[in-house]
């Protein structure tokens, strides 16, 4: 079975005072975890203190975003080596959010999932159908565009090296959630879609759930045969939530 890994996207939000207590609060309850891998991504801002606080211990550093470029003027970026400085083990790359919001393309995430992995930190690829895609029946059609997406840019050899988290769009932030079952058929077809190139790569691909997981229904969806752990989102911003998620992550690994 894959080990589960279990990552808190806390987004733009938090202070000094607020990820100092969040961090220490999820490092002291991660010695109770005995399976799954833990990771926590702040905000730029708070990566220092990432990095001294967590810095050889059971919870993983990540970040939200990295930059195409290695350096130069880019304004507000920032590179995937310095990422490395901090001591990140994960980025995440394409994000809906950024998707949306920023306009990144599949073309622009391979870049950004190349200088990740060049500098020797793991991408998180983030995958997912709108709302308005799912009705339009349109689902594995947009899913298998994003994965070809890469497969094109970066080859099939880069699903090694990289996480993959679908991210329903249409639960993100609202409460809704994919029932097991459906979260279930599009990990399942993610994981066909890979195996169409590799099947060795594709058994071995952690495969995360993203789209408001929480306490009360992490052990289910993680007892789905696909499910290899979670992206959290608003649960991650409360301890003993994301602690929680964790458990289950690691009762789905036994």
């Amino acid at each position: 079975m894959r080990q589960p890994l279990i990552a808190g996207n806390w987004k733009l939000n938090g202070t000094k005072v607020s990820a100092k207590a969040l961090m220490t609060a999820v490092l002291e309850g991660a010695k109770e975890i005995g399976k799954a891998e833990i990771a926590v991504c702040p905000p730029f801002a708070f990566l220092d203190l990432g990095e001294r606080l967590l810095s050889g211990g059971r919870v993983r550093l990540g970040a939200q975003n990295v930059c195409t470029e290695a350096g130069g003027a880019y304004t507000g970026e920032v590179s995937a080596a310095m990422l490395a400085e901090f001591g990140c083990r994960y980025v995440i790359c394409g994000h809906s959010e950024r998707r949306e919001y920023y306009g990144e393309t599949d073309a622009i995430v391979a870049r950004k999932l190349a200088v990740v992995v060049s500098n020797r930190m793991t991408p998180i690829l983030c995958v997912g159908e709108t709302l308005e895609q799912r009705e339009q029946g349109r689902m594995q059609e947009v899913i298998a565009s994003q994965i070809d997406a890469i497969i094109e840019h970066n080859g099939i050899a880069s699903f090694g090296q990289l996480e993959i988290a679908y991210e329903p769009v249409w639960a993100i932030g609202t409460g809704k959630t994919a029932s097991p079952e459906q979260a279930q058929e599009v990990h399942d077809f993610i994981r066909h879609r890979i195996a169409g190139h590799d099947a060795t790569i594709a058994a071995k691909v952690r495969i995360l759930y993203g789209g408001s997981m929480k306490p009360g229904n992490a052990g289910e969806l993680m007892s789905q045969a696909d499910i290899d752990g979670g992206l959290i989102g608003g649960a991650a911003l409360v301890a003993e939530d994301f602690l929680a998620i964790c458990r289950a992550g690691d009762a789905a690994a036994s």
